[in-house]
């Protein structure tokens, strides 16, 4: 059974390559955008399973990015994840708060972000038949 399509959201080429490899590996299928306006276009042309979303992107940030997708009848229910290094305490509550419906902070824990996106795409790793 081919995996969840993931929309990752990251304008570092770095950090994009690492999140792609990593998703992959475990049976994910990526799509890419690097700036907000592509997220919103890239998620209500493919409609995928999750997006993880970079709060600092250029044009529209994370949080603005969100907000249309939220305000679209297409990908109002697709899970957004924030992703960022605003880690500081209370960072987490405000980006909940702002409708996310998950946060990771950067610099990434691989198992972390594993475990979240495996929690979010039918709560189990899609490699992995239910039990």
């Amino acid at each position: 059974m081919p995996g969840a399509r993931i929309l990752v959201v990251e304008d570092n080429e770095r950090n994009m390559k690492l999140f792609r490899d990593v998703l992959q590996a475990r049976g994910y299928r990526t799509l890419e955008a690097t700036t907000g306006g592509q997220a919103v276009e890239v998620a209500t042309e493919h409609g995928p399973d999750l997006v993880l979303m970079d709060v600092q992107l250029p044009d529209i940030d994370g949080v603005e990015a969100l907000r249309r997708l939220r305000a679209n009848a297409r990908t109002e229910s697709i899970p957004v994840l924030a992703l960022t290094a605003q880690a500081m305490q209370g960072d987490r509550e405000r980006f909940l708060a702002a409708g996310f419906d998950g946060y990771i902070s950067k610099p990434v824990d691989i198992v972390d972000l594993v475990d979240t996106v495996n929690r979010h795409c039918h709560g189990r790793d899609p490699v992995q038949p239910r039990r």
